[in-house]
Formats: structure tokens, C-alpha cells, sequence
């Protein structure tokens, strides 16, 4: 039989994400103080977000807002990656990234962690933008998890195909 393993990646549900633009935008066409600001959020690309208002100030508040409907579709803010608002004529606008994959530097940095500071007996490989761990026993996993959600790695983490 094969030792127990799991996999860590870091990916986003990209359904939920639509679903919290699409609950973000019925917020600010609704709240009063979004009235007449031109304030919304919309993709501009695969995995891109712009978020636009007439005003820095409300741009900055329509931001907070879909972060907010970010986190209430149980989407990790670490998973996006908000820019700087810029002026665009006369709008402001910020670009925002949504992050998925583990960069080959941060699964370098996680291995390092299970190696240093992970019970014996357990590796992890990386396996392009995901990483693998195996182990001898359950528990051991079940350690390495509890070890990097103590973590703060700056990107979001899930373990998947635990067996």
C-alpha cells in the first residue's frame, strides 16, 4: 500500500468570485452613497478585476465592499491582489489580480518549512504549481497542515486529495 499523501494548492473558485462581483455591484448601484459616483466592478480579463469610480474615496470603498462580498463567498483576500487606485480621465480606478498557482519560490519556501519544521518521515514535492506531501503516517499530515495554517505564507492554501 502507498503512503498517505496530500496535495497543497492554491487555487480560487472562479464561479465565487463572479458571484461577489455580481453581489458587489447590486451593493453599490443600490447604497445611497454610491448614488451618481458611477461606482462598479467588472472583469477585464481571465483572471483580472477593475474596480471604478469617480472619486479616490469611493473607489477605495467600492473596493472595500467587494472584498467584503469576497470573504462572505469564503474567498481568501490573500487570493486577490488589489493594485493602487490610478486617475483615468476622469474616473479612478483600481486593478486588482486574482492569484492562483504556487509560485515556484513560495513551494520552495513550503517545502523548507515541512522539512525544518515537520514531523520526521514526511516530504513534499513540487509537482509544477502544487506541492505534494507524503508521510509514513495520517497524523504526521494531519501535523504538516495544522503547521502551515499557522503559517502566514501571504497566499491562500488548500489541501486536497487527502488519502
Amino acid at each position: 500500500m502507498a503512503d498517505p499523501s496530500f496535495d497543497i494548492v492554491s487555487k480560487v473558485d472562479r464561479q465565487e468570485v463572479d458571484n461577489a462581483l455580481n453581489q458587489a455591484n447590486k451593493e453599490l448601484s443600490t447604497r445611497f452613497d454610491f448614488r451618481g459616483t458611477g461606482a462598479g466592478v467588472s472583469w477585464t480579463g481571465e483572471e483580472a478585476v477593475t474596480i471604478e469610480a469617480e472619486t479616490e474615496e469611493r473607489v477605495r470603498a467600492a473596493l472595500d465592499v467587494f472584498k467584503e462580498k469576497l470573504v462572505k463567498r469564503g474567498v481568501s483576500l490573500k487570493a486577490f491582489d488589489p493594485g493602487e487606485p490610478a486617475a483615468s480621465g476622469k474616473q479612478y480606478k483600481i486593478a486588482g489580480k486574482i492569484v492562483q498557482g504556487i509560485s515556484s519560490e513560495k513551494a520552495k519556501q513550503i517545502a523548507k518549512i515541512v522539512r525544518d519544521e515537520g514531523p520526521k518521515g514526511v516530504q513534499a514535492q513540487v509537482q509544477g504549481d502544487q506541492l505534494r506531501v507524503t508521510g509514513k503516517k495520517k497524523d504526521h499530515l494531519q501535523d504538516v497542515i495544522s503547521l502551515l495554517k499557522g503559517k502566514d505564507l501571504d497566499i491562500a492554501l488548500q489541501f486536497v486529495n487527502y488519502r
